[in-house]
């Protein structure tokens, strides 16, 4: 087993801890807190850490629960999330553009419209690229309930979508 430090394997994941918090609080500056008090946890579990199976597993869950803690509390509003992890299409002019961008605001509104455990799957695994097995120890599921909950998330999404699309519902 190698020896974990926190410089090497902790702190590289403060941006996956920050992206999964503002899933979950919708709010920059609590899922910056979240992150904070997910790596002081973190270090002050060092003692322990060789006895994990995996650092980012722990560090995930514990910022998962924390931010659900204090989402709780804030009893928090759903607000736009930043187009951080857009992939932009090359539109040949302003008009192609402007329709992009207003499908992608959609997109992020539907997907803000999900319950908690569908966005923080999707953000895990369609964002964050991690697999069934790792999302499901992180959220304390079995995999086949990430799945049928991923699989729900992406209909549900995908059928409200076209029906804006189509209908203007």
């Amino acid at each position: 087993m190698q020896e974990i430090s926190f410089r090497n394997n902790i702190l590289p994941l403060k941006d996956k801890l920050f992206r999964l918090a503002l899933r979950i609080t919708f709010d920059r500056a609590e899922a910056e807190d979240v992150v904070q008090d997910t790596m002081i946890r973190a270090w002050n579990k060092r003692d322990e850490w060789s006895q994990l199976e995996s650092i980012e597993a722990y560090c995930l869950t514990v910022c998962r629960n924390l931010a659900i803690d204090r989402s709780q509390k804030m009893d928090a509003q759903n607000v736009e999330l930043t187009p951080e992890h857009e992939q932009t299409v090359v539109a040949s002019g302003p008009y192609e553009q402007l329709v992009s961008a207003e499908r992608m605001n959609l997109i992020h509104q539907l997907i803000n419209e999900l319950p908690e455990k569908q966005r923080a799957i999707m953000q895990l695994r369609d964002i964050e690229g991690k697999g069934y097995k790792e999302i499901s120890e992180v959220l304390n599921l079995t995999e086949d309930q990430v799945k049928v909950n991923l699989f729900r998330a992406r209909q549900k999404i995908k059928t409200r979508y076209t029906d804006i699309e189509n209908y203007g519902l």
